[in-house]
């Protein structure tokens, strides 16, 4: 996964395509939470700092390739000018003759945003033509958006077609150097925490790491396909009927002994949060009751085993953590984490819900990194190739 990065290039005075993740929240024409424009803060910095002519370009929401007002990227510019404290020129579009004019005009040390590119239905078709009008804008193209990385589209693999270097940005080399540490160098003891509500979005996940790791934590919804593949009474848990099979496979596979399941979890009637829920062993859940996350007792068992760890990769929270009363677990696991990469460990976090449960229980800056991409870094921890990474020059491919 060695990529060129924006170091091994000579930016001065060229026009540098940078395809950013600034896909952020808004509320009407205020971004409400500007963490992805921050992120790419230290790429756009360094190329104005060497006097680049630096041309912005994301996406933002789904608009299915008709421009929607409610979804234009002006607001997203308005706050990164705020951010870099010099003006950003916004674009109303992001290709054409108007385009290209603007661009040209562009002095060495500023920067401008295009317009949203899933206006143009062809941005995620892969378009050739649609990805040369936009390689028309660049001497250098720098992918900067890993949270993209794992889509094949017309700014994030096309566009490497027909401009010479691609280079990855700073945050893409980031995600690639803990990611792919994890995966392939890891420190040992390695612990892999995998959630979420549901096995089947994380089987490759798990069938690639448990190979790799010393022992795999399992906690959210996905545990009861999993008891229930034990033959234990899971009450009103989510089960996924079609993966029993599956769980009871890797129960009883090579890697069997790596698998940790918890002992004890919270069962509730619902996941209102009305009912603060009641503890129990696994194999006494209640017929009317669901687990909504996981137990005091595998709090502990999940802590031992965290806390000595040299290598951490979490992906999916312990259960309904969004709900007050049922955070405890994965609360108590990222300070677990946390209290790890303090001695030396270092903690990978996947995108996605494991990232917005540590900006929750603010972890965030105990971490030694927080994936910016959810369905890009669990794919990159599936094993497959990420389009918007091999697209990228090779190191020493311009030497």
């Amino acid at each position: 996964m060695e990529r060129m990065s924006v170091r091994d290039v000579d930016p001065r005075g060229k026009r540098v395509f940078v395809r950013v993740d600034f896909n952020v929240p808004l509320d009407g024409e205020r971004v409400t939470d500007d963490t992805r424009i921050r992120a790419a803060l230290p790429t756009i910095q360094y190329l104005l700092e060497r006097g680049a002519r630096v041309v912005l370009a994301s996406h933002l929401g789904r608009p299915k390739g008709t421009a929607k007002p409610e979804l234009s990227l002006k607001p997203a510019a308005i706050r990164l000018a705020e951010l870099l404290k010099q003006d950003v020129e916004f674009i109303p579009e992001c290709v054409g003759s108007e385009v290209q004019e603007r661009v040209a005009k562009l002095e060495p040390g500023a920067c401008l945003l295009l317009e949203n590119l899933r206006f143009h239905a062809e941005e995620e078709k892969n378009d050739a033509a649609f990805a040369e009008q936009l390689a028309a804008l660049a001497d250098i193209y720098v992918n900067d958006a890993f949270g993209t990385a794992h889509r094949a589209h017309a700014s994030t693999e096309g566009i490497t077609r027909f401009v010479r270097p691609s280079v990855a940005g700073f945050l893409m080399e980031s995600e690639l150097k803990y990611l792919g540490g994890a995966l392939e160098s890891p420190k040992r003891p390695f612990v892999a925490v995998l959630g979420g509500a549901k096995i089947s979005g994380k089987i490759d996940v798990i069938e690639n790491l448990l190979p790799r790791v010393d022992h795999l934590i399992v906690g959210g919804a996905m545990m009861f396909t999993f008891f229930r593949a034990q033959g234990l009474g899971t009450g009103t848990s989510l089960v996924e009927e079609d993966r029993i099979d599956m769980a009871k496979s890797l129960l009883a596979g090579p890697h069997k002994d790596k698998l940790v399941l918890p002992v004890d979890t919270r069962v509730a009637a619902d996941i209102s949060g009305s009912d603060p829920g009641t503890i129990v062993p696994v194999d006494e859940v209640p017929g009317d009751r669901m687990g909504v996350d996981i137990g005091p007792a595998s709090i502990t068992k999940y802590t031992e085993s965290l806390v000595s760890a040299k290598t951490i990769v979490w992906n999916g929270p312990m259960g309904v953590f969004e709900v007050p009363a049922y955070s405890d677990g994965t609360f108590e696991v990222g300070r677990a984490i946390a209290r790890a990469t303090g001695l030396g460990a270092t903690s990978v976090v996947g995108g996605g819900d494991s990232a917005a449960a540590v900006h929750a229980a603010g972890l965030a800056d105990e971490m030694s990194h927080i994936s910016t991409g959810g369905g890009a870094s669990l794919e990159f921890l599936e094993g497959k190739e990420l389009p918007g990474v091999a697209a990228l020059d090779p190191k020493g491919a311009l030497s």
